[in-house]
């Protein structure tokens, strides 16, 4: 029996292109001092990444907010808030067709994985052979499609940033008494949320556990996460803004690495929010975008062509 789609207002969201292009890499020449007083000199957001990709831990890099695969902006960096840039950061959701319009790689498909806020990045993930081809004077066409999606049996639970044929493939389970199960790899309590707390935007950005307790890290076992993992962030609202809500629920998705300053950490970005315990999370390993795509470090391999036998 083929299993049972939640009811959404799919038909009726609208598609939308908007275009960007590869940003240069953060120059960081003063010194970042993290949450002990150490001072590092550190690569940081933006670029192509190429050895770092969803589903590879985001903890460990030797970086600071470390953007997987490709970083795209529409304007310069002192001009991110410009119309342009906003446009593409709000219409871009995680699922979303990002297409090579440019260059040696002119064609290749690739698909949104995020959106880093306070640099308004929009974050794609490409396979390895067209990685090679890019240069960063090339641009990407993207069909922004998910803001304005509404789960119709569920009017309190929000849906933002999110591709609605990805919601599909996210395994989620309609329960007894109007709730939904979503599997996730791990629950953020949500006393752990820094940075970006307090924003209203929700349709843009991301905000980021606060990573400087190591220690109680490890013991939630935060300290395994991955890039596009799906997690529950528990007593959290993100309905209208980013706040502290006791029996609230947001799913977000991991979008950048783990980060030096204290109050930061790795990102997360809004995916579905409740301001009542509406959303069920359930702890499943594989709640990796990577996973459900076929994507970063979960891509197929290409078979190589069988040499040809001399006569």
């Amino acid at each position: 029996m083929p299993k049972k789609q939640i009811r959404t207002n799919a038909d009726r969201v609208v598609t939308l292109s908007v275009q960007g292009k590869v940003t240069y890499p953060s120059g960081q020449r003063p010194h970042r001092v993290d949450a002990q007083g150490r001072p590092a000199l550190l690569p940081s957001i933006g670029g192509i990444a190429y050895n770092v990709k969803v589903g590879d831990p985001a903890f460990g890099w030797a970086g600071d907010h470390i953007e997987p695969c490709v970083s795209i902006v529409a304007t310069d960096f002192d001009k991110r808030f410009d119309h342009s840039n906003t446009s593409l950061h709000f219409y871009s959701c995680v699922g979303n067709e990002a297409k090579v319009v440019t260059g040696d790689a002119k064609g290749a498909k690739g698909i949104v994985t995020g959106q880093h806020g306070g640099a308004e990045h929009v974050i794609l993930d490409f396979a390895d052979d067209v990685l090679d081809k890019l240069t960063m004077d090339d641009k990407f066409l993207i069909r922004g499609r998910g803001q304005g999606l509404e789960l119709l049996d569920y009017p309190n639970i929000k849906v933002y940033n999110l591709d609605p044929d990805l919601l599909n493939k996210m395994g989620i389970r309609e329960l007894a008494g109007g709730k939904l199960e979503v599997p996730v790899t791990a629950m953020v309590p949500g006393f752990l949320m820094g940075s970006g707390v307090g924003q209203v935007a929700m349709g843009t950005g991301d905000y980021d556990i606060m990573t400087t307790d190591r220690e109680e890290i490890r013991r939630l076992g935060l300290d395994k996460l991955r890039f596009g993992d799906i997690v529950a962030i528990t007593d959290h609202d993100n309905v209208y803004g980013r706040s502290w809500r006791k029996g609230a629920v947001t799913i977000g998705i991991v979008v950048h690495s783990d980060c030096v300053f204290a109050g930061h950490g790795p990102g997360v970005a809004t995916l579905l929010a409740s301001m009542d315990p509406q959303i069920v999370p359930k702890k499943d390993a594989k709640a990796n975008l990577g996973q459900m795509l076929r994507i970063g470090r979960f891509r197929p391999k290409k078979k190589k062509a069988a040499s040809r036998r001399k006569r």
